[in-house]
This record gives C-alpha cells, structure tokens and sequence, in this order.
C-alpha cells in the first residue's frame, strides 16, 4: 500500500500507485482545464517574505509530461523558465567528475565497471595520483568535485574513500583550492554515511536507476547491488547519518520514463515528508554508449524533445531543487535545456579513472571510460558559451561552507532569499576564474558580464561591498570572499 512516509521502499515508491497515477495522467493529458489549473497552482507567487512555490505532486505532474498539446507543451515550458528564473536567476554552478576506481563487484548490465567486462583495465588511484588529479582540475579552474568509485568492498572500502576526500581537500596548489567533495558511491550504512558527513562532503549522490523494481532487479543480476530496497531506501540511511543534503536521479532509457517520472518524484516527496527536506539536487543521464556496453539494446529510450520535457516538468514539480546535467549530452541538447530548470552542468570532464593528469585539453584516455562524453569542450569553452548565452558560470560552494544546507539552505530558497547571497558569490567565483585560468577572449567576455551583473544585487550595502571584493580579487591577489 502506498505511504508517502513508510520507510520501506515498497510502500514510498508503490507500483500500483505509479500505475494509477499513469492512468490519471493518461486520461487526462487534454483536459486543458485541469492543466491550466496546475500550471497556475505552481506559478511562483509573491509574498511578505518574497517568492513563493507550491510545487506539484507526482500525480498532478505526470498530467503535464503526459500532455502533448503544443500549445500547452509551450506554457508548461514558460512556467519552467519563469520558476528557474525565480529561484536560481541566471547561475549555472560548475562541477568535474572525479573517477576514483573502476574495481567493481556488481553485474549491471549498462554499466561498463561491471565485474564480467574483461574488455576494460582495472584501476585504482593512489594518493598520490589523486594528488595528481586534483592539482589538474585545480589548474583548469575547478573548485567543486564529485568523486565517482565502483562498489568493491575489497577495493574501495569505506576508508579509501575517506582518505581520498581527506587529500582533495589537502591540496592547494597556487591559487586552486577544491571547496566542496560531492561523493557518488554505492549505498551503505548509517555508520558509513556519518564518517562521510564527518570528512566534510557536500552531498551525497545515488542514482536509483530504475524506480521499477522488476526492471531494476533484471538490470542488477548480481551483486550488492542487486537488493532493490536497500539501494532505494539509502538515502533515508544517509539522512539518519547526518547527511542533510542528498541527490537524486534515474537512468532515463532503462525503462518507461513516463514510470521513472512518477517514481522520481515520489522519492523526492517521501523525503519531505519523513525528513522535512527534499533532495538537494535532482540528475538527469541518459544512457550513453560505453565498452561492452551498447545503449541501442535498450529499448526505452528517449529523443532530446521529451528529455527536455522532463526537465521542465520536474522543475515544475520540484522548483526549489538542483538540476544536473553532465557532459553526457552534447552541446546542442545542453544548450536546450539550461533555461528550462538546469542550474549545475560539468565541464571539461573525463570519466576514466586519472583521466586528468598528464593530458592536454584535447587528449583524452578512453580505456577506463564509465560512458562516452559528448561534450568534450575545455572548461574554458564552456565557460565562455554559457556567458555568451547570457547566463553567470559560478564556481561558488558558499553555503555549504557557512552551514546553510538541508533545512536551513531550503527554508532560504522557499522564499527566494538565497539569491541575496548566490548573485554576489556567483560573480566573485567567475571573477577568481578570470583572473586565475581564463584565456584573454573569455576573460574579457567574464568582466564585462561582471560590471552589467553587479548592478543587479539589489541590497546597496552588500552591492558596495561585492565591488570591493570583486577589485581585491582583481587586483590584489585575494580569494574567497562570500556572503
């Protein structure tokens, strides 16, 4: 039976109830009435204490995917820029991957780290080459990482892990500094959650895959992997191990993503409901193709025009969440989503395991690829197309650092007043980047876009002081100012 706050994965992510929301929504994707009421319902409001969002539920947004009316497809598209534009202005935070070990003990089929795979080399960094790496990215520009790893409890135990975040966090080299560790590991324990919250991480990320449990358990044959509820139940785990900020996402194209939608939001508002916070940032891959692994044998997948509707769609549902997009998909279909609900996308990344160290912008290993990378621009690059788009790239990892995650960055975010702090912090990052990394074109595009966008912080007092900081920054070699 479904119950939104029953710990048990069965009952938050319920097969029947997926089932009957699909049915709704099918029987209901051309009632033009309904949907023009939903779309209204989470229209961002103004209040007293500035802008407010509602939200959908799972069953009132799976009525919005489900609608293919191109009139109302274009308002559900409006009402999910208006809502981005809300919440998260024109910032674009920026992240690399940092792949740790593709020693692995499971069987997924889409996965090309699963234990069969006799195609790709097994390795594991040492220190000192995640030493190596991170020196790397911080040489390209990049303050943020998410640390990827296989499950091997031989391999990658616990401990190897932390004492990985401990060296990233270690390393200052010039004037690079990684300010926040996201970590993507296998589900584990309650003890295990806690020692991670200790070392200091960021969120924590899982992706469920499929919320299907029949597809799932098909698509796991073997390993710890396989078992369906303690990999769906992980973040409950992880919440009562102190991790107050969590990711969310699924493997689009592994089932019917009409289901993993439902399932999805589902999880988002268990929870809500059972820890007062929702997830801290939602994903969104896709399958990609990889060694051993070819995405045309699944039959599931999805064009770019309803991946986009996707996006849309969970921003409505979900206003006040990080989407992420990574360099899965290319430039183009990048470029599409962004103003729909996107507000963190990867740039200059590798997936191989020390892919970064030793090779030039334009090299890239491929022998140890998790999938292939689309979009293989320089940071620099992408840097400089989403300036020339209009939007601010931020290197910004402030609130974590000044305690506002969970409850408390979200209690800011509801009422829009996290943009008093992530406008300023986003330009006094790009500010560092210019100065410290960008190539003279895209350096020129930044502080142009700085002197226009500075003008936007609408607090005088804090807007005098950005200036100041944003001139030391420039001119006498200081970092890391933030509100």
């Amino acid at each position: 039976m479904y119950d939104v706050k029953s710990l048990k994965a069965e009952d938050f992510i319920n097969d029947e109830e997926i089932k009957a929301t699909l049915a709704y929504a099918e029987e209901n994707k051309h009632n033009k009435e309904l949907i023009e009421s939903l779309l209204e319902k989470a229209r961002p409001k103004k209040t007293g204490r500035g802008v407010e969002c509602s939200g959908l539920t799972h069953r009132e947004a799976s009525v919005l995917l489900a609608c293919d009316l191109p009139e109302m497809t274009e308002k559900i598209y409006a009402l999910a820029r208006e809502i981005k534009e809300a919440f998260y202005g024109d910032r674009i935070v920026m992240f690399a991957p940092l792949y740790l070990s593709n020693y692995c003990v499971n069987k997924c089929v889409y996965c090309p780290y699963h234990i069969q795979n006799k195609e790709i080399p097994r390795k594991k960094l040492t220190q000192d080459e995640v030493r190596e790496e991170v020196i790397a990215l911080q040489d390209m520009g990049h303050k943020r990482l998410a640390i990827e790893a296989g499950e091997d409890p031989v391999n990658n135990p616990i401990e190897y892990i932390l004492e990985c975040i401990k060296t990233i966090y270690s390393i200052k080299h010039k004037n690079g500094a990684i300010r926040r560790v996201n970590v993507n590991i296998a589900a584990t324990t309650v003890e295990n959650y806690a020692k991670l919250k200790d070392a200091g991480i960021g969120t924590y990320i899982l992706f469920q895959e499929t919320y299907h449990k029949e597809s799932y358990e098909k698509l796991h044959p073997a390993g710890p992997k396989h078992n369906y509820a303690y990999h769906t139940e992980a973040m409950d785990r992880a919440m009562d191990g102190g991790i107050d900020d969590v990711g969310l996402g699924v493997l689009f194209g592994l089932d019917m993503y009409k289901y993993e939608f439902a399932g999805l939001l589902m999880h988002a508002e268990h929870l809500e409901a059972v820890h007062g916070v929702g997830p801290h940032t939602i994903s969104v891959p896709r399958v990609k193709r990889a060694s051993d692994i070819d995405p045309t044998v699944f039959d599931n997948g999805i064009d770019d025009d309803t991946f986009a509707k996707i996006i849309a769609c969970i921003r409505i549902a979900v206003p006040y969440t990080g989407m992420i997009i990574s360099t899965r998909e290319n430039e183009s279909c990048r470029d599409k989503v962004l103003g729909l609900g996107i507000s963190q996308i990867s740039g200059g990344s590798r997936t191989s395991v020390g892919g970064y160290a030793g090779y030039s912008a334009d090299e890239r290993p491929h022998d140890t690829e998790q999938f292939d990378v689309s979009d293989q621009r320089s940071l620099d690059e992408v840097v400089q197309w989403l300036m020339k788009g209009g939007y601010i790239p931020s290197f910004c990892t402030a609130c974590y650092r000044e305690g506002r995650t969970g409850d408390r960055f979200m209690a800011l975010c509801k009422v829009g007043q996290i943009q008093n702090c992530c406008h300023p912090n986003a330009l006094m990052t790009l500010q560092e980047y210019l100065t410290d990394y960008a190539s003279t074109e895209t350096r020129k595009i930044g502080e142009e876009l700085i002197a226009r966008e500075i003008l936007n912080v609408p607090d005088e007092k804090r807007r005098n002081r950005a200036i100041e900081y944003l001139t030391e920054i420039k001119n006498e070699g200081k970092r890391d100012f933030r509100f």
